[in-house]
């Protein structure tokens, strides 16, 4: 068997890389949002032409963020999305409810001040874990069936 995992969520600390180096001999494949932030806001400007509305500057970054994403979890067996500490990640809570509609199995990261926030979030994941190690259990667990 063979995996195809999207990371979404926060992009400020190093989760990402944690999850992968730590899954670096499972066989799955890994896929996410571009992580660079100044190139997914500016995106849409950048091909489609300049706005001189933020909103509308926005708007095409989001569109075109979203062909890159729609493909991505359609394409996904796991879908695991993180909430950091510092921001609101709204992208987060959309990534998380558009793989549930699609049927994704979903596994939430997040640390227990946003239990409260996140329970309908919570509700969709058939795994809620805190660190990125224990996101990399499930797959070795998944994937062989060997316990940590």
């Amino acid at each position: 068997m063979k995996l195809t995992v999207y990371l979404a969520g926060e992009i400020h600390t190093d989760w990402r890389d944690r999850i992968t180096q730590g899954a670096a001999d499972l066989p799955v494949t890994f896929t996410g949002p571009v992580t660079d932030h100044a190139a997914s806001d500016d995106c849409g400007v950048a091909i489609l032409g300049a706005e001189d509305q933020k909103f509308w500057h926005d708007h095409k970054g989001a569109k075109l963020n979203a062909i890159r994403t729609r493909k991505a979890l359609a394409d996904a067996d796991i879908v695991v999305v993180r909430f950091g500490e510092k921001y609101k990640q709204w992208n987060a809570a959309f990534d998380a409810g558009y793989a549930a509609a699609l049927g994704k199995s979903l596994i939430v990261m997040h640390q227990d001040e946003h239990q409260h926030a996140l329970k309908e979030v919570d509700a969709a994941a058939l795994a809620v874990v805190q660190t990125p190690e224990q996101v990399v259990q499930i797959l070795r667990y998944t994937l062989t069936g060997e316990m940590p």
